[in-house]
């Protein structure tokens, strides 16, 4: 039969996929995502040292920067922070932080670029982040990725209406840059 893709992610992004195997069920999780009734859960390493919680409501346009331009809220929590001793532009540390994205709407490539917008962009982002900071992971840690991780959805059972809520467990490569912040 037919797999219907409901949360899909960019292929450079880990985690949760969503899929049902008919189109009931289908119909009913995408107005689920649709509605905004699905939480979402995601970790990435970002560069800097931003605020405990912020959010950024910056509406965005389709791919490419193509199509409507729509409403887009994504709120954010620091969970650590990281100093390296590896002087970086006119900084004589390289300073991290690792951060929870809640994306309330799910706009294309949407945490990516709110967290360029903040000043804050992922690590191992080759479209919208910044190439010194995705050497240091390559270099000195061995991370050739992206480090944003679809980490939960919590959403309602179409069959039972039972509340759900799934997790995905880090990749080795992103536990590794996980690891340089110790206990968070």
């Amino acid at each position: 039969g037919r797999i219907h893709a409901i949360h899909r992610l960019d292929h450079a992004t880990s985690g949760v996929l969503l899929l049902a195997l008919d189109a009931r069920p289908a119909a009913v999780l995408s107005g689920q995502f649709e509605s905004r009734a699905v939480e979402k859960r995601y970790t990435a390493v970002v560069r800097g040292e931003p605020a405990d919680e912020f959010e950024v409501d910056h509406p965005l346009a389709g791919a490419e920067g193509k199509g409507a331009v729509k409403a887009a809220l994504t709120r954010f929590r620091t969970l650590a922070r990281l100093r390296l001793p590896i002087p970086l532009a006119r900084h004589p540390e390289a300073r991290y932080a690792l951060v929870e994205a809640l994306p309330e709407t799910g706009r294309y490539h949407q945490i990516r670029r709110h967290l360029k917008h903040a000043a804050h962009p992922i690590v191992g982002d080759v479209k919208y982040g910044k190439g010194e900071h995705n050497r240091v992971f390559r270099q000195h840690y061995g991370v050739h990725r992206l480090l944003l991780h679809a980490r939960g959805l919590g959403f309602t059972d179409p069959h039972d209406q039972s509340q759900i809520s799934v997790e995905a467990p880090f990749d080795a490569a992103f536990a590794k840059a996980l690891a340089l912040f110790g206990d968070y």
